[in-house]
């Protein structure tokens, strides 16, 4: 696939404070809209095989068709009953999870060597990033010891999963917006069983039919990410 054949835009540094040097790194955002899932991997998975010196750092925006994916420590009886949906043994993180139309995806190429940060961090970064996101729709989010992602009330709004390859990462975060969730009950959602899943649709208050709550919520954690990442919103 060819990247540049869909939206993208440079992110602007942040005004550097007089105690800071300017930041030097570049990021691109990429919207990518409907996306099958294995390609989109397998792009990722390649930049990352394939470091190249002075890369920018990207932020890919994008909604898969229904898949589900399994981690690298992922267990097959979490799988419940997956009908029609295909399964792909992935290489990030976590358990096994469910994409599809309807849910916003990031997926963060970051050079997390050339920025000096762990995976702690860029975990912290990601979970800050999406609770944000969430307040501005008046959703508060919480997080769980030992369990990734954002919670509303005990119900998952949003999993996360990284991979680091040669100094850079490569998945992300998935957050559910407006979509049909009776998949996630075929499975134990990243591996706990009778998890609840929830969604930003089922928990704002509407203010019209013609309201596109997914491209609200995508610019929303994008300006967000980019915030934590060092550049304007």
């Amino acid at each position: 696939m060819r990247l540049d054949s869909y939206k993208w835009e440079q992110a602007e540094p942040a005004p550097a404070s007089p105690l800071s040097k300017p930041l030097e790194i570049g990021l691109k955002v990429r919207r990518l809209g409907l996306q099958d899932y294995e390609p989109i991997w397998q792009a990722m998975r390649y930049l990352a095989e394939h470091p190249r010196e002075g890369r920018d750092d990207e932020i890919w925006l994008l909604s898969h068709k229904p898949v589900f994916t399994q981690g690298q420590a992922g267990k097959a009886e979490h799988i419940l009953n997956p009908g029609g949906i295909p399964i792909v043994q992935i290489d990030r993180g976590g358990q096994v999870t469910y994409h599809g139309p309807g849910q916003l995806v990031a997926y963060l190429l970051i050079n997390v060597k050339r920025r000096k940060i762990g995976v702690r961090e860029l975990v912290d970064l990601i979970e800050e990033a999406i609770v944000e996101t969430l307040a501005g729709f008046g959703i508060e989010g919480e997080l769980q010891a030992d369990a990734p992602g954002v919670y509303v009330d005990g119900a998952k709004i949003a999993a996360l999963g990284l991979r680091i390859k040669n100094g850079w990462s490569y998945h992300g975060l998935s957050l559910n917006i407006a979509m049909d969730q009776t998949p996630f009950a075929r499975i134990n959602p990243c591996g706990f069983e009778n998890l609840a899943v929830t969604q930003v649709a089922d928990l704002i208050e509407e203010t019209g039919e013609q309201r596109n709550l997914m491209q609200e919520v995508s610019s929303a954690l994008a300006s967000a990410l980019k915030t934590r990442l060092g550049y304007q919103p």
